[in-house]
């Protein structure tokens, strides 16, 4: 196995860990129907959702119409995903798929978009190209990510110096909610860019606690730090206590936050 393949093979082994779908469905399910909407996917739009997950914004795409095709690093994922669209009677096609190698030709969609997905690919650039290259001229790339100064952002910050190392040429995930980054990223490929950074009012946490319960039971980076730190006792309570303090100074009262993510539009030159 290449180092490459050993790092994808962690990267799904961290994303099947958890319940992200519930992550998705309980706590972000606007995000993807926002993303859906303002992509303009709809009937005769051919659509590529990147990292989808849980199909955040593939179902809603798919229920406005489009023609969409949900790609995911993590089966387990697409198999939530698939269950949630057979519910609510939504079709749309699923598949493996690794956004940093995409099997599609050139130009084969109208619209490629990703929600909080793409931004956990290794190599921004990689993945950069690959979204300009299976979009068609005219067409339209969507995202949405998580800001660095964002609730979020924020978070990872404060995970790093308990987590493993990051493998080399490896950029952190909170880079691609920076407007600037992404514009850089994409270069002159992409034209008529609209980049918003807006907030998700987060209101599911009642306390700092529950916060930090749900995540260590559903989020796979999160998940993943705690079991790097499992041995070490003391980083596993320095590590909740940074995570608690995080959580209390976002809480704008009763729980609820607010987490900044950039919205990027963007149509290929």
């Amino acid at each position: 196995m290449t180092a490459d393949q050993a790092l994808k093979s962690k990267h799904r082994a961290m994303w099947a860990m958890g319940d992200y779908a519930a992550v998705a469905a309980e706590v972000i399910p606007s995000l993807g129907p926002l993303l859906a909407e303002a992509v303009g996917a709809g009937p005769g739009t051919r659509v590529l959702d990147v990292a989808a997950g849980s199909g955040n914004a593939a179902i809603p795409a798919a229920a406005a119409g489009a023609d969409v095709v949900a790609t995911d690093l993590c089966p387990e994922l697409l198999d939530a995903g698939a269950e949630l669209a057979r519910r609510r009677q939504v079709d749309l096609t699923w598949q493996v798929a690794d956004v940093e190698a995409l099997p599609f030709g050139d130009d084969a969609f109208d619209t490629v978009m990703s929600c909080v997905g793409v931004m956990f690919a290794p190599q921004h650039a990689v993945s950069a190209g690959e979204l300009v290259r299976v979009c068609r001229p005219g067409g339209t790339v969507g995202l949405v990510n998580w800001t660095p100064e964002g609730f979020i952002g924020q978070m990872f910050a404060t995970m790093k110096p308990y987590a493993p190392p990051p493998p080399p040429g490896a950029q952190p995930p909170p880079l691609w909610g920076s407007e600037a980054h992404v514009r850089e990223l994409f270069g002159d490929a992409v034209t008529e860019v609209v980049a918003q950074r807006r907030a998700l009012r987060v209101e599911v946490f009642p306390t700092a606690e529950a916060f930090l319960e749900f995540f260590k039971r559903t989020y796979g980076p999160t998940i993943a730090v705690y079991r790097a730190i499992a041995e070490r006792p003391d980083d596993v309570a320095a590590l909740d206590e940074a995570l608690l303090d995080l959580a209390r100074r976002h809480d704008t009262g009763g729980g609820a936050m607010d987490w900044e993510f950039l919205l990027y539009v963007g149509r290929i030159r």
